[in-house]
């Protein structure tokens, strides 16, 4: 219980637990001990404090107000997530677009990159090299994907077009990204093919981190085919692997919106490539509504949150 400090019959303060007391003396003595250990880790904490934890803690908090960085904010209440969700229709359309996408490229992605590992990992060691570089290169290529821009270019030198009309497949030229038929399916495959590199780099890690003996004793163990290594040995030795891809996986998948900008325009036609994140961007970036930018922001992590809880319960089960 608390101690009371009681002056004149009147109690002024109330002394602290001495079970919180003496904790919070062995951390201050933990800190002190492993002070070099900390003073390490400072820089660190305070960038991340600064621009990683700070900024989500002053968003979280601006949902509820009514900003635009030139008057005071005024407190709305929930009114942001009132007008997001009855009052907006993009937003609406922008949910569905991105989680569209986010079934897409997140599942699919993921697989494709396990997948790949998995065959590439059984290959010659400087095939394998030479493969792993094809494969992560698009992650570490900036804009790479402006590429896809020209080969789906809208007029006849456009190499799709171009290939189309020279085998009388199509009598005109088609407007891939800006025809609402063609913009959602072109950034899904676009997406999916700037997805692969990370994920797949930490698979190929995890299976090469994998001890060889494990498949020695699992196979006296009654396994008998490579599916059963897959299941029992290979994914269950990999998990830190898997959660990682997973997250990046999904993080990719929820804040994709530069593809679309740039492929598709900002907005896209009729808003058929709208994500979350660019309906974040437009109030934002362009109209300069902090507040209603915020309350965005706040759906999109929780989103976020929530699906990567989902994941991680999903991957504990592998290998029971």
């Amino acid at each position: 219980m608390k101690e009371e400090l009681v002056v004149g019959g009147n109690v002024i303060a109330k002394r602290p637990d001495p079970f919180v007391r003496r904790r919070l003396a062995q951390g201050w003595k933990s800190v002190k001990k492993n002070r070099v250990a900390y003073l390490f880790a400072a820089p660190y904490m305070i960038l991340f404090f600064a621009f990683t934890a700070l900024p989500v803690i002053v968003s979280l908090g601006l949902g509820f107000f009514s900003f635009n960085l030139l008057e005071a904010p005024i407190f709305v209440g929930m009114d942001n997530y009132i007008r997001l969700f009855l009052g907006d229709d993009i937003f609406i359309k922008a949910i569905g677009n991105t989680f569209l996408l986010a079934v897409m490229v997140g599942p699919i992605g993921y697989l494709m990159c396990l997948v790949f590992a998995w065959l590439i990992n059984e290959l010659p060691r400087s095939l394998r090299t030479i493969l792993t570089l094809v494969f992560y290169a698009p992650s570490i290529s900036g804009n790479i994907y402006l590429v896809w821009g020209i080969f789906f270019n809208k007029d006849a030198y456009g190499y799709a077009n171009a290939i189309l009309l020279r085998y009388n497949v199509i009598s005109s030229p088609i407007l891939w990204f800006e025809n609402p038929q063609y913009m959602m399916p072109l950034v899904i495959v676009v997406a999916l093919w700037t997805s692969v590199g990370t994920s797949f780099l930490s698979f190929i890690a995890g299976l090469q981190g994998i001890d060889r003996t494990l498949y020695e004793a699992a196979a006296m163990d009654g396994v008998r085919n490579r599916w059963q290594e897959l299941w029992y040995v290979t994914l269950p030795s990999m998990k830190p692997q898997l959660m990682f891809g997973a997250v990046m996986s999904i993080t990719g998948a929820f804040g994709t919106g530069a593809i679309v900008t740039a492929l598709c325009g900002m907005p896209s036609t009729g808003y058929a490539a709208h994500t979350i994140v660019n309906h974040l961007e437009d109030y934002g970036s362009v109209r300069y509504e902090m507040g209603y930018a915020s309350a965005i922001a706040t759906i999109l992590f929780i989103i976020m949150i929530g699906t990567n809880k989902l994941v991680q319960k999903l991957l504990s089960k592998v290998g029971e």
